[in-house]
């Protein structure tokens, strides 16, 4: 199925580039030359956005959650992304290893033990480092690292693969608004939208760049005695930085795949050295209980807006809403991405593997390195008191092997970082020159460039003081969240509405006519298909 657009061979930059490289050039500028006037207007606007918007950020990634299940249950579940008869271009373990590089990476490894000994320390519904908080603590981190995520991350990722593989569309986010915008999604309406995910985009990789800059600097201070500081944290951005941009040239199959199946190696061999050094029994039987825990509060957790709790309210606002935030604007980078490489997959098989697969691997993850860091800071009190991004480094400390973990959880992080911000620049790339699948080189640098200097600004007006990087990091991605979740919204609508016309077209249900159902999958509905091909390129045709 063609999927690429004539315009991008007619015009060099296309509009979505020129407009949000400017928005993002200029926020940089502002943040370089006032860096704390910056500061305190995000915080004053992620302030507003918890206080007053916080229920909405609640509701919306609860809908999306139960919408993705409805999904697997339904008939449309059995719609391919792209032709009936066409097969997934990555084998099933390479794929998984990219839903998880590019969905999770550096975050895992920065609060795989901190956020649990955080809830641990000062949990929000139990005695401090009471038994009940131990099992709390896990139970909070699993529905932050969760289904919420992976959700938010899938219809983003749907809408797209449907709407590209199956629909024959550009890889555009505003092109999936077609059944509902029609072709006003062509025009300014269209290029406003991707603008919007571009910036999301933009912003939520750096978040992400920036934790990275932040733990290898404080890895490396824990370590070897180097300053961590904005000097050293801007020179470790700019090494990771020439490093993905060169990997970002030699292609998608080949340097994001390799990379993606190296984390994978290094965080199985962190993770099963972990498992066994540490107290094993006791993190099997903290993963049963803490995962029965979040099932049993789901719902309540999923709604709580703790709107007579002040203290509550609080503690969400610098975990619940910041992840919800950071999720929702790192959906159009992970959701362009997931559908790349998802083509051939049915939507079924989909949303399954990616609601799934890597909510059990992060739950497992963080039973491991939190019970491991929880149980060695009952031992080593002064682990509570080290900044977030070295807890996990003074937790190996006291562990056999341990500058041996704390090397490889360097370069895993490493790893982490140069693999979002490779994805996030073919993803970026994309974006800006009219869906194009090979981006070139100019605008993927560029992009490589700006995301960068995105994560710098963020933790300069930190002050390059770890804990205020990290509340810049935390609302930049709170505040970039919010214009783009109404994209989600419409999104989600406009998939259903023609996702639903193609499963009435098929006869398709829960029970399906087994005959109809099999002429689909052997003779791929060609006519149904070819038409709708045919209705896109004469609308480019007129369009050129």
């Amino acid at each position: 199925m063609n999927t690429s657009n004539p315009n991008e061979n007619g015009k060099k930059f296309s509009p979505v580039f020129i407009f949000s490289s400017i928005i993002i050039f200029a926020i940089v500028l502002i943040g370089v030359f006032i860096p704390k006037q910056f500061g305190g207007f995000t915080s004053m606007i992620t302030a507003w956005i918890t206080n007053t918007l916080g229920w909405y950020y609640l509701i919306l990634t609860t809908v999306i959650v139960f919408f993705c299940i409805f999904l697997i249950f339904s008939p449309i579940g059995k719609l391919k992304l792209g032709r009936p008869n066409d097969k997934p271009e990555f084998n099933t373990v390479s794929w998984f290893a990219m839903l998880f590089s590019a969905g999770m990476g550096i975050g895992l490894v920065f609060y795989g033990a901190a956020e649990p000994l955080a809830h641990f320390a000062s949990p929000p519904n139990a005695d401090p480092k009471s038994t009940q908080a131990f099992t709390e603590s896990l139970r909070s981190t699993f529905f932050h690292w969760g289904f919420h995520a992976w959700a938010v991350y899938g219809v983003v990722a749907l809408a797209l693969a449907y709407a590209q593989f199956r629909k024959g569309e550009p890889g555009l986010l505003s092109k999936t608004l077609r059944p509902i915008l029609g072709d006003r999604v062509d025009g300014p309406i269209g290029t406003f939208i991707d603008v919007l995910a571009v910036f999301a985009t933009v912003v939520g990789v750096a978040v992400s760049l920036g934790m990275g800059a932040l733990q290898i600097a404080g890895g490396l201070h824990y370590l070897f005695g180097v300053p961590n500081n904005i000097v050293t944290q801007s020179i470790i951005i700019v090494v990771v930085t020439i490093l993905f941009i060169m990997s970002a040239w030699s292609g998608l199959s080949k340097g994001i795949q390799y990379l993606s199946n190296l984390n994978i190696g290094l965080g199985t061999v962190l993770l099963l050295a972990a498992l066994f050094i540490g107290p094993t029994i006791l993190i099997l039987n903290m993963l049963t209980s803490s995962t029965g825990s979040l099932l049993n509060s789901f719902l309540f957790n999923s709604f709580d807006a703790a709107a007579t709790n002040p203290q509550k309210r609080e503690w969400m606002a610098s975990w619940t809403l910041y992840y919800w935030g950071w999720w929702l604007s790192w959906s159009p980078f992970v959701g362009v991405f997931i559908a790349r490489v998802s083509k051939g997959r049915s939507i079924r098989e989909f949303i399954s593997g990616v609601l799934l697969v890597p909510v059990i691997v992060s739950f497992i993850w963080f039973s491991v390195f939190g019970v491991l860091g929880i149980e060695t800071a009952k031992k080593h009190k002064e682990i509570y008191d080290m900044s977030v991004e070295t807890q996990l480094f003074g937790v190996f400390h006291h562990l056999p092997m341990g500058m041996v973990l704390s090397i490889i959880a360097l370069l895993l992080i490493a790893s982490f970082f140069i693999t979002s911000a490779d994805s996030a620049t073919f993803v970026l790339g994309m974006q800006t020159t009219f869906g194009s699948q090979n981006p070139s080189s100019f605008v993927k640098v560029t992009w490589g460039v700006a995301q960068s200097l995105i994560a710098f600004v963020l933790l300069l007006s930190g002050g390059g003081d770890g804990e205020a990087g990290l509340t810049a990091l935390q609302n930049a991605a709170i505040i970039s969240a919010l214009p783009f979740s109404f994209v989600v919204i419409l999104m989600m609508v406009s998939f259903y509405k023609d996702a639903n016309k193609e499963r009435k077209f098929l006869g398709l249900t829960l029970t399906p006519n087994k005959h109809r159902l099999k002429e689909y999958v052997e003779n791929s509905r060609n006519d149904y298909e070819e038409e709708l091909i045919s209705k896109r390129k004469a609308l480019r045709d007129t369009e050129r």
